[in-house]
């Protein structure tokens, strides 16, 4: 387990939060035990949370950081039974990206009886008692939606017509879903037009975003767009649109988050004509933070990562070179 050396500390103190930050461990390069760290992902629902655990385990790697890792198959009852089990083996910290928002404060309480810190990764929970856990590192999911409503908000604006807008949602009740939602609303007030005729869960996946989008061609002939919550989504759906006998990108244009290969291969291709970034490589950050912490420094209480968007041709530069 995790000794704090005064060798230690100084090293931690050395190491700088950002996504390309130092990769050695402070414990590991001190002699010491290693950290342990017990890790509770989501599952693997999408290419993004394919990149995320590889991003994860392969920081940890480098940190030299004892990695116990489990999949909750997106059932909150497994994550919480996992961060059990990590209280139970005394690890020095634990992160998790949770699969809904609500729930948490019970196990939570556990973890801090314990005197065993929490990192919140990816997504956020509702608790009030910001105590349960010491921060989050993510995106701003609500400023993601913002980002695709205003792209549509400017494609539109020439619109005479109501533009139909069907909406294939994350996983019901998780923070991505809850907030890019709430920011694709804000941004498309801006023009009157434009009308979320439907929105169903897809969860993140792209079956679900196929399956919801074959039954919102079957119930609304006239969708004019598609705002899908991830781009395997995005994918499921433009499956469903093709075989309708529709050119997606075209008759129906696609709006999507995160930007992982696949998706940016459809972007490239026409298919999806627009993608907000999320990026998965948390891995280097998370090793930080968890550092910093277990040297007792003071941490932000949000750390934010730095994405941007992509249209066609934009996609087209960056493909080739794309980690993930």
């Amino acid at each position: 387990m995790f000794k704090k050396s005064l060798i230690a500390v100084a090293a931690a103190s050395m190491l700088t939060l950002t996504a390309c930050g130092g990769s050695g461990s402070a414990a590991g390069n001190a002699g010491t035990d290693k950290i342990t760290m017990g890790f509770a992902q989501v599952g693997a629902e999408s290419g993004w949370r394919t990149a995320n655990t590889k991003s994860v385990q392969e920081s940890a790697k480098k940190a030299g950081i004892d990695l116990k890792f489990s999949d909750a198959q997106q059932k909150q009852e497994n994550q919480i039974k996992a961060i059990r089990s990590y209280i139970q083996q005394k690890v020095d910290v634990i992160a998790f990206s949770p699969v809904v928002e609500s729930g948490w404060d019970t196990v939570l309480k556990e973890a801090k009886t314990a005197k065993i810190p929490v990192i919140l990764t990816d997504r956020a929970v509702d608790s009030t008692d910001k105590t349960l856990y010491k921060t989050f590192l993510g995106s701003d999911f609500v400023e993601e939606g913002k980002k695709a409503g205003a792209w549509l908000v400017d494609e539109s604006k020439s619109a005479t017509d109501t533009v139909n807008i069907v909406e294939i949602q994350g996983t019901t009740g998780s923070a991505p879903a809850n907030d890019r939602k709430e920011g694709f609303e804000e941004a498309i007030k801006a023009n009157p037009k434009l009308k979320i005729i439907a929105s169903q869960s897809g969860d993140f996946t792209r079956s679900g975003g196929k399956q919801v989008m074959e039954a919102f061609l079957k119930n609304n002939p006239d969708i004019d767009v598609v705002f899908a919550h991830n781009d395997d989504e995005g994918l499921g759906a433009i499956e469903a649109i093709e075989a309708a006998g529709k050119v997606p990108g075209k008759d129906i244009k696609i709006i999507t988050i995160d930007a992982v290969k696949d998706g940016m291969t459809a972007l490239s291709n026409g298919k999806i004509n627009y993608i907000v970034e999320c990026s998965p490589m948390l891995g280097d950050q998370l090793m930080d933070l968890a550092k910093k912490v277990l040297a007792g420094e003071t941490v932000p209480e949000r750390v934010v990562t730095e994405e941007t968007t992509f249209t066609q041709e934009q996609a087209k530069q960056v493909l080739a070179s794309r980690p993930y």
